[in-house]
């Protein structure tokens, strides 16, 4: 599945596999193998879950940056070489497929994760029937089973928020997505609900943007920021048919501005909750 980072945009579902992605994951698995490691062993040996090593090894993932560096001590130094080789060929071939899978594998590791949404409800939250709503309603129109295997893999994507429990998210999301009603009433009394039980985690914060808010600082639209087990930050974006993946610091220093001022304009916590349980009673 993708980095689903939010809303209604069709590239959110999981990306056509790449050959250079799907050699990549051919390398690791063999080198893997070689050296007597099953996935279990080698994601404990360089800081991933084995679902996310699974999933490089399909090619559905872009693998982090330093994965190399992070397997040299459990595949050898030659097996490393080997994979840094294949890890470059990757750079090499940049563009909007490889932006996003890389966030995909960026938020797959997050130790931070901030959404703001002003689209649609963010991916990492929606449950089934929304999910569906929002597919159904794209164009070009999809196939039932194309739709099947959308929400499928939207589902999927949400085993981040139980797989990840030292993980921060925090989500900030647009009153006026709540009270859009995509799908009819008891779509958006489940979104309710859902939300409303999420944010009981400890590890999930969830604050809406109430509809009127004269000094709202979302005017340029949705973003995300996520953090890594290294401390870098990386920000993400996405328009029409178009991702952005921001590695630079000034720029990702502008988001950081953004959403610590989007947060302090938001309902806290509490004040959502009151919020969300009085739309539940209407809806």
């Amino acid at each position: 599945m993708t980095a689903d980072s939010g809303g209604a945009n069709g590239t959110n579902t999981e990306p056509e596999l790449s050959d250079s992605l799907k050699t990549f994951g051919a390398v690791l698995k063999a080198l893997r193998e070689e050296a007597g490691l099953t996935q279990e062993e080698f994601a404990t040996r360089v800081r991933c879950s084995a679902a996310y090593v699974a999933k490089i090894e399909q090619g559905k993932r872009f693998p982090p940056a330093d994965l190399p560096g992070r397997a040299e001590e459990a595949l050898g130094p030659v097996s490393c070489k080997v994979l840094g080789a294949a890890a470059r060929s990757l750079t090499r071939r940049a563009g909007l497929a490889s932006w996003f899978r890389q966030w995909a594998g960026i938020e797959e590791e997050a130790i931070s994760l901030y959404a703001y949404e002003c689209r649609a409800v963010p991916g990492l939250l929606q449950p089934e029937g929304y999910a569906r709503a929002i597919f159904e309603r794209q164009l070009p129109p999809h196939s039932a089973e194309q739709i099947d295997h959308k929400v499928a893999a939207r589902l999927e994507r949400q085993d981040l928020l139980d797989n990840r429990p030292n993980t921060a998210f925090t989500f900030i999301i647009e009153q006026s997505i709540l009270e859009r009603g995509i799908g009819g009433a008891s779509v958006t009394r489940a979104v309710l609900d859902h939300l409303l039980t999420v944010g009981e985690r400890t590890n999930v914060e969830i604050q809406v943007m109430p509809q009127y808010q004269e000094d709202h600082c979302g005017a340029d639209g949705q973003l995300y920021l996520a953090e890594t087990p290294g401390h870098q930050w990386f920000g993400y974006t996405e328009g029409h048919l178009s991702s952005n993946l921001i590695a630079d610091p000034a720029k990702v220093s502008v988001l950081h501005q953004r959403y610590g001022k989007l947060r302090s304009q938001a309902l806290d916590c509490r004040a959502t909750v009151n919020l969300l349980k009085q739309m539940r009673g209407a809806a």
